[in-house]
């Protein structure tokens, strides 16, 4: 979908669809009420005559207005005016983008970035508006023999601003839409292959590729190097895979050159069956999903990258299968991390918080202001908080401040779980330093307890993002997050 920035009248726009907005109790948007003005009342009767309610989301496509250049109107509901806020607000950009999607309407002329968000500037509703359009026309069909015609859909879409002086801001939130929904896509698209597709060293072959088309600096540490780095948790999770483990490294070098870097560490499991505590078959192949940490480290990559961020950004992916053969791990086995510490395995399913450990250690050498983990860790956090916000767990306040803070702001959204040390007992072993799992009760706090022995050097915060990072059922598939997020949280440490 290529984008651009215009201020104009609605009324003018020679395109095949127009959209503007209307509110509930048969309300007008500026730009609606533009078009009704000139075709003499011909939206205001049918709005009278209860065609569209206003309602968020609804929609209603209207052919040949009188005195309008363009060949439709889309007409969308924003709700109640005063109550307009950033939820609502992409509730209605999604509705109209889904509405054209499966039309020939190529050239499109949208006016809903002109309404007034709560609290929002033009940048702002821009930029959403770029991301939520993109998100709404994602498709996943690489491996379809028949992929859905491309001939539909949205080719063109020009986002109007209300004034001429609003058209620079405009120009900044379009930048900004469109580096964070490139960075979401690719995250969704790692995501979303096959397991047998996408390896431990597909993700390799994909940082480097993308090291060299957005000037990062990567490396790929192989097996021995693993080996002689000792990090023995990571490498028992690898033992059972014949696929070989990988670590990526990723440098986005823009900030100054004695600015500590922030540092991301994600998830890789590209398939995780259990190991030896094998899960159950259902479901099982959502588990090519377990990598979306990792996935969510390039697409920020890719997000900062485009953005020309001025920060330093370290990115760290453990990355391997965890896979039940006879090479594998079992209960009751006992590893050495990297930082020394001792691990009894009492459930090889726990195997996240196992390469993690080893990564977090690593992460000391870089000396970071911060270190910000993600990982799609623990059932438990999908029962206690759902689908809709990702488990927020910290050893500093301020900072799982500002990731709530960025969050709310990329609406992209995670709750402040507590990590205090009442739960830490949970993971006592008779047998070495530390039990893997700390039994059903608070699962996602021990998993969150366990990782933080290993962050004691640094501010640290931990994003469990199980119930965010896939949606399952008929819209199964990759979401993106929390690029959102960690790209929001990013820019707002530039200059600290």
């Amino acid at each position: 979908m290529e984008f651009s920035i215009k201020s104009g009248n609605p009324e003018k726009q020679r395109k095949d669809c127009v959209v503007v907005g209307v509110y509930e109790a048969r309300k007008l948007s500026e730009a609606a009420a533009s078009l009704d003005r000139v075709s003499d009342g011909y939206l205001s009767t049918i709005l009278r005559g209860g065609d569209i309610d206003g309602k968020v989301g609804s929609i209603l496509l209207l052919h040949g207005v009188p005195g309008v250049a363009a060949e439709r109107v889309l007409l969308v509901g924003l709700g109640k005016e005063r109550e307009l806020n950033e939820r609502s607000y992409r509730q209605a950009v999604r509705a109209s983008i889904k509405a054209l999607a499966g039309l020939s309407s190529g050239d499109v002329a949208t006016f809903i970035a002109e309404v007034v968000v709560q609290k929002q500037d033009v940048s702002w509703r821009v930029s959403q508006l770029v991301e939520v359009a993109v998100d709404s026309v994602y498709r996943f069909d690489r491996f379809k023999s028949k992929p859905a015609d491309s001939k539909k859909g949205i080719a063109k879409l020009q986002v109007h601003v209300s004034q001429r002086a609003d058209v620079a801001a405009g120009e900044v939130g379009l930048k900004q839409g469109q580096a964070l929904a490139s960075g979401v896509s690719f995250t969704k698209d790692l995501g979303n292959l096959a397991p047998n597709y996408c390896t431990p060293t597909y993700l390799a072959e994909q940082a480097k590729a993308l090291g060299k088309s957005h000037g990062l600096q990567v490396e790929v540490l192989e097996q021995g190097d693993i080996e002689k780095l000792g990090m023995g948790s990571f490498l028992g999770v690898a033992q059972g895979s014949v696929q070989p483990p990988k670590l990526i490294v990723l440098h986005h070098k823009k900030g100054k050159k004695n600015q500590k870097p922030v540092v991301l560490v994600g998830k890789g499991i590209t398939f995780d069956t259990g190991g030896i505590s094998l899960k159950p078959g259902a479901d099982m192949d959502e588990m090519k999903y377990d990598m979306c940490g990792a996935a969510s480290v390039l697409g920020t990559f890719k997000a900062i990258a485009e953005l020309g961020l001025p920060l330093n950004v370290v990115g760290i992916i453990p990355t391997c299968e965890n896979m039940p053969d006879a090479n594998a791990m079992r209960p009751g086995d006992i590893l050495t991390s990297m930082s020394g510490q001792t691990i009894e395995v009492l459930n090889t399913d726990a195997e996240g918080r196992l390469i993690l450990c080893d990564a977090l250690t690593y992460a000391e050498r870089f000396e970071p202001q911060a270190v910000v983990d993600i990982a799609t860790l623990t059932g438990a956090c999908v029962i206690a908080l759902g689908h809709h916000a990702s488990g927020l767990f910290s050893n500093k306040d301020s900072l799982a401040q500002e990731l709530l803070q960025a969050g709310t702001a990329a609406q992209d959204r995670a709750w402040h779980m507590p990590l205090w040390d009442d739960y830490q007992g949970q993971l006592d072993s008779n047998f070495a330093d530390m039990g893997n799992i700390g039994g059903r009760a608070g699962g996602s706090i021990t998993a969150a307890c366990f990782l933080s022995r290993f962050a004691k050097k640094y501010d640290w915060a931990h994003l469990d993002i199980a119930g965010t990072a896939w949606k399952s059922g008929k819209e199964k598939g990759a979401t993106g997050r929390p690029v959102p997020l960690l790209t929001e949280f990013l820019k707002q440490r530039v200059g600290k």
